[in-house]
């Protein structure tokens, strides 16, 4: 299994190695990866990433979990989520998206 490599990234599109999909916002782990639609769990950029918005990727056994803040850094991440994923053992880090894709290559 490899991790899929972000191969393109503009204001609203990331393309994902293996995917023929172009995400808005998208979702990547070790084997997958699949768009993410912040409505799915009520989620708004003010608000933040919530637990329930990364349940999917922590469940796949990652050990780091990378969240883009957006290309503005306009995405919250509150410490509650980031404390969720440390009781699970999950090594978090929160860059800027286009930061965040740097160190994934």
């Amino acid at each position: 299994m490899t991790f899929p490599k972000v191969v393109s990234l503009s204001w609203g599109q990331t393309k994902v190695q293996g995917s023929t999909s172009t995400y808005k916002d998208c979702k990547v782990w070790w084997g997958g990866s699949r768009a993410w639609d912040l409505r799915e769990t009520g989620t708004e950029h003010s608000l933040g990433v919530q637990p329930t918005d990364v349940k999917e990727v922590a469940e796949k056994g990652v050990q780091t979990l990378v969240i883009g803040r957006g290309m503005s850094e306009v995405l919250k991440v509150p410490p509650f989520t980031v404390e969720y994923l440390e009781k699970q053992g999950i090594d978090v880090r929160v860059p800027q998206t286009e930061q965040a894709v740097k160190g994934s290559e």
